[in-house]
């Protein structure tokens, strides 16, 4: 069985977990053994990133790569494209949020915790999410070369990215200019099983941990 090293509050251990999830994988899902970046844990996974995954002699610590190889691995339901031209644009769009989108969102998370954000902060962030928003729409979710009836390598990060928008709006005072092709789409993948469990288990786990920090 497939072991996956995570914690319940990472968005990108529930990107993979999007993923295992579609394929209909078994997995087993363990805390990094003294916690995250610990000594402990970099016995086993030397980077300590998370998430990481043991698969028989295989040991994989990005998520990016743990999703190539499980897709190739375990090819049905395929979730790149049989065109060249769309798998690149699948995989443009998980770099775009793992490189773009998700690092805009994390410049907030020092000021979760109760720290108080300077209003100019939060203006340009909110400016900067609602760009790359934007930007996705744009050159990635064109209806002619995005979606197609399936889900893809390139769709499993961003519904988490949006469930954390979420949150942090009424947290922080956002304001995010959701581009409506963004709407369409949030709505489309959120109709898949993976992405719908995913989220519903992940939504409650994030309302909870933002609410024990001490604001």
């Amino acid at each position: 069985m497939i072991t996956i090293y995570a914690v319940p509050i990472s968005l990108y251990c529930a990107k993979l977990r999007i993923l295992l999830r579609h394929k209909g994988l078994q997995w087993s899902e363990l805390s990094p053994p003294g916690g995250y970046g610990s000594g402990e844990y970099k016995k086993i996974i030397p980077s300590g990133n998370l998430p990481a995954m043991v698969d028989g002699e295989l040991t994989l610590a990005d998520s990016e790569v743990i999703a190539e190889y499980l897709n190739e691995k375990h090819p049905h339901p395929q979730m790149l494209p049989a065109e060249i031209d769309q798998r690149a644009r699948a995989r443009e769009r998980s770099r775009f949020h793992d490189t773009r989108v998700e690092p805009e969102l994390r410049k907030l998370f020092p000021f979760i915790d109760g720290k108080k954000p300077d209003a100019d902060l939060i203006e340009h962030q909110s400016m900067q999410i609602s760009i790359r928003l934007k930007q996705l729409s744009k050159f990635s979710l064109n209806p002619d070369t995005a979606f197609n009836d399936r889900l893809t390598l390139g769709d499993c990060g961003l519904p988490i990215t949006f469930v954390w928008i979420d949150a942090l709006t009424p947290l922080l005072q956002l304001k995010i200019d959701w581009p409506d092709s963004i709407f369409t789409y949030r709505q489309e993948i959120e109709t898949y099983p993976a992405v719908a469990a995913e989220i519903e288990s992940y939504r409650p786990i994030l309302n909870q941990w933002l609410k024990s920090l001490d604001r």
